[in-house]
C-alpha cells in the first residue's frame, strides 16, 4: 500500500449512504495515518501489518472522533437533529468495534490490549481538559499542548513495536505532525464563529485582551460581529499560520536525521502538503467547517 491510498482502503468503512444523507464524520487524520504507515512500512514485518496497524488505528480514532461530534444540548430535539445524534451514536460504535474485529482475526490480541490501554489514556485526558475549560483555567499554550497530547496519544503506543532507530524519531515526529494538523485546523476555524468558545484563539483572547473583553468572553456567547472583531484584532491567523510553518519545520527537523531517505521524502511531503493547503488560505468569517 502506498501512503496515498490509505484514503482509498479506509473508504470502505466510512462510506455510508444513510450517514451521508443526514450526519457529517470528522476529518480523517491523514497526514498523521500517512506518517504512521510510512514509519511501520521501514520495519522487517510485512507490508501487510504495517496496512493493519494503520488502518485499525484510523478506525479507532475516528470512532473517538465522531462521538466527540455529538451534540449532547436537548434543547436541539428537531427529527433531523435526532438522527443526526444518533447516527453519530452508532457511527462511532461501529468505528470502534471494527478494530477490534479487525485485530482479533489476525491474531493480534497483544495490540487490542494495548490501543485498549491508550483510548482509556485519551479519555482520560479528554475529561482533565473539559474540567479546565469550563473552570476556564486554560490558557493558549496549555490548550495547544493538551490538543497535540490528545491527537498523539493512540499513534504514540506504536513505537512500542518500531525498531529502536524507528522509535527514537517517532514520537518527535509525531508531535511535529499532530502540531501541524492542529494549527491548520484552528486556522480554518477562524472562519466560523460558532466554535469560537472552543477554539485556541478564544483562549488566546481571554488571554490578550482587555478586562471587558474577557469580561465579554467569561459571561456567555459574543455575537459573530464581536468574534470577527477580536480575531482581526488579536491577529489570529497570522500567529496560527506562523505556527502551522514553524511546526512544519520541526518535521522536516526530524527528516533530516532519518536515515531512510523515503521515509525522509514523504515526511517532507506530509509537511508541504499542510502547510501548501493553507498557504494564502483566508477563512470566510461567515462560513462553516
Amino acid at each position: 500500500m502506498k501512503p496515498y491510498a490509505i484514503r482509498e482502503i479506509a473508504k470502505k468503512y466510512v462510506d455510508n449512504d444513510m450517514i451521508q444523507a443526514h450526519t457529517e464524520l470528522p476529518d480523517m487524520p491523514e497526514p498523521r495515518l500517512r506518517a504512521l504507515y510510512s514509519f511501520l512500512n521501514q520495519q522487517q514485518s510485512p507490508e501487510k501489518q504495517s496496512e493493519l496497524y494503520t488502518l485499525v488505528i484510523f478506525l479507532v480514532q475516528m470512532g473517538m472522533d465522531t462521538h466527540d461530534l455529538i451534540d449532547t444540548d436537548n434543547r436541539k430535539c428537531s427529527e433531523q437533529d435526532m438522527r443526526s445524534r444518533q447516527l453519530k451514536v452508532l457511527a462511532g460504535d461501529y468505528f470502534s468495534a471494527r478494530f477490534y474485529q479487525l485485530l482479533s482475526q489476525s491474531g493480534e490480541i497483544d495490540m487490542v490490549s494495548r490501543i485498549s490501554r491508550a483510548v482509556c489514556e485519551v479519555n482520560r485526558l479528554k475529561v482533565n481538559l473539559y474540567l479546565r475549560m469550563r473552570q476556564l483555567k486554560m490558557t493558549a499554550e496549555d490548550y495547544m499542548g493538551q490538543s497535540v497530547e490528545l491527537r498523539s496519544v493512540l499513534f504514540l503506543l506504536f513505537a512500542e513495536v518500531m525498531d529502536s532507530s524507528l522509535s527514537n524519531f517517532w514520537p518527535e515526529a509525531l508531535e511535529a505532525i499532530a502540531k501541524c494538523e492542529l494549527a491548520a485546523y484552528e486556522m480554518e476555524r477562524c472562519g466560523n464563529p460558532a466554535e469560537f468558545g472552543q477554539s485556541w484563539a478564544y483562549w488566546h483572547i481571554l488571554q490578550a485582551g482587555t478586562e471587558e473583553e474577557r469580561q465579554l468572553l467569561a459571561d456567555g456567547s459574543p455575537s459573530q460581529e464581536t468574534v470577527e472583531g477580536l480575531i482581526k484584532k488579536y491577529n489570529v491567523y497570522n500567529q496560527l499560520s506562523a505556527s502551522l510553518k514553524q511546526a512544519a519545520d520541526a518535521v522536516k527537523a526530524v527528516a533530516d536525521k532519518l536515515e531512510s531517505e523515503p521515509l525522509a521524502t514523504e515526511l517532507n511531503r506530509i509537511a508541504e502538503t499542510i502547510v501548501n493547503n493553507h498557504t494564502g488560505f483566508t477563512p470566510a468569517l461567515n462560513e462553516t467547517r
